[in-house]
């Protein structure tokens, strides 16, 4: 647990040197906003970061990539301690610093995954889920010092800091030894691919879905004429020529097996995940086990400014206290995790990250909104302040459960690479979700909206039977793998 600590904090910092760092020091340089907005763009490699997991699946030694990319990293705040001013070669230092960070979440989630055991994936994640934000939190304090040591001070002492923890990485508990399969050719993958249609669509599907997250932060939909028809016109076709050519071969002539699909180099882990039993109702439920709680999330600084609350109060109380509040939720779900079971854990604890959405949705039936509001009534202030901790601290129960969740049906041989897909799958939920809560809050107003929110919850109880036997399918490959 106290690797699992250093870990995350060295996977939260990079984040927060992105997202607090840098658009207060290009802003002070008085760079445009339109520039730091397109900076969020190369925050992709986080997104993306499942098309590259399987070559640290491939590679293993996680501890050396978790060293190498610090130093990297380090090496790139260096840079910009160095440098002064604004020009092209920040867009590649902030590209590069992105791509090494993302890689370093690769190496980190696989390598967690692979050192616990199934008992200890509860209060694994608690802490995990703390020591994150805390790394975030640590950019904060750097972003104090850039006021009295000036900004090259402060990129210096961030470098320090990467270079640290990546020597603290690397003193991690050794990997356990797992025993690999032997992939097939690439060229050999594309063709089994290209001759079995269900395989074909499953990962012109997953392109399709990689497309879309790209999409949502470059929206080259928008100024492309015929965009989307076109990507998915060639999907079409290229199905209709994979059909055609299966039943040009005879059955006899075809060489590669289904089965050699999940060898394969690139989609290998993807198709093996797909064959599993009960694939399609677990990412069903993946996606929408925290619907309630991430579609009500985008909604709640919009409905304390709607109610008359300033952002020192916003920062302190839903911000700062909130924080404090969803670490210690997420490490008592992880004991309750431990101490019950994954399957327990998942429903009881996401029921109660359902039932805090009714505070919020009480606060707004109660409170006025959209009104030039002079003084708040203490009661008012009350029962928002119970509303936020409720939600921060439950929110936290239910995401230590599910995380858990996530690692314990993954396959340890490509750790990396599957809880990469998961993750993501998980965030393409979570931005939908909020996507279609500004629409959802703008047409039925605050109240009733947080009251939906409460019954989104319940269609991901309908798929509990298949979670369960998922979660004992994963529990007799690991026995059966291990002997």
């Amino acid at each position: 647990m106290f690797w699992i600590g250093i870990l995350y904090f060295a996977e939260g910092f990079p984040l927060g040197i992105f997202y607090d760092l840098f658009p207060v020091h290009f802003r002070q340089q008085g760079v445009a906003l339109w520039k730091i907005g397109f900076m969020s763009l190369l925050g992709l490699s986080w997104t993306l970061k499942f098309l590259w997991a399987p070559a640290i699946d491939h590679y293993r030694h996680h501890r050396r990539w978790m060293f190498a990319v610090d130093v990297l990293m380090g090496m790139v705040i260096l840079v910009f301690a160095i440098k002064s001013g604004f020009g092209p070669w920040v867009w590649v230092a902030i590209g590069a610093f992105t791509l090494l960070s993302a890689t370093n979440d690769i190496a980190i989630d696989g390598y967690t995954i692979e050192l616990l055991q199934k008992g200890e994936l509860g209060l694994a994640n608690g802490l995990r889920i703390g020591f994150y934000r805390v790394g975030m939190l640590a950019s904060g304090f750097v972003l104090i010092l850039s006021d009295y040591i000036g900004w090259s001070g402060a990129y210096l002492c961030a470098a320090i800091i990467l270079c640290l923890l990546g020597t603290a990485c690397l003193r991690a508990p050794r990997e356990h030894v797992i025993q690999k399969q032997d992939a097939i050719a690439f060229t050999k993958e594309m063709r089994t691919i290209f001759l079995h249609p269900w395989a074909l669509a499953t990962v012109l599907l997953f392109l399709l879905g990689t497309l879309w997250l790209i999409n949502q932060a470059t929206e080259w939909s928008k100024t492309t004429t015929a965009f989307w028809p076109s990507a998915f016109g060639v999907a079409a076709l290229l199905l209709v020529l994979s059909v055609s050519a299966k039943t040009a071969f005879k059955k006899d002539e075809q060489p590669e097996t289904p089965g050699s699909i999940t060898q394969g180099p690139m989609f290998g882990t993807l198709m093996d995940m797909v064959r599993r039993p009960y694939f399609a109702p677990v990412i069903v439920f993946i996606l929408i086990f925290k619907l309630a709680d991430s579609s009500m999330g985008f909604m709640i600084k919009p409905f304390w400014v709607d109610a008359g609350f300033t952002a020192t109060e916003i920062g302190l109380v839903s911000v700062n206290i909130g924080l404090v509040l969803s670490i210690l939720g997420g490490i008592l779900g992880g004991w309750i995790t431990d101490r019950t079971s994954i399957f327990k854990a998942l429903w009881l604890l996401g029921l109660f990250q359902a039932i805090s959405n009714l505070g919020y949705a009480f606060a707004a039936f109660v409170m006025p909104t959209g009104e030039a509001v002079t003084m708040i009534p203490f009661a008012h202030k009350l029962m928002i302040y119970s509303a936020s901790a409720i939600e921060s601290f439950t929110g936290g129960l239910g995401t230590a459960a599910f995380l858990a969740f996530l690692m314990a049906i993954v396959n340890k041989r490509h750790s990396a690479t599957e809880y990469a897909l998961l993750s993501s799958v998980f965030a393409l939920s979570r931005s939908v979700a909020g996507w279609a809560g500004g629409f959802g809050a703008e047409t039925l107003g605050y109240a009733p909206y947080f009251l939906l929110t409460f019954f989104l919850a319940f269609p991901a109880y309908l798929l509990l039977p298949w979670v369960k036997k998922m979660i004992q399918y994963a529990d007799n490959q690991e026995d059966w793998e291990s002997h």
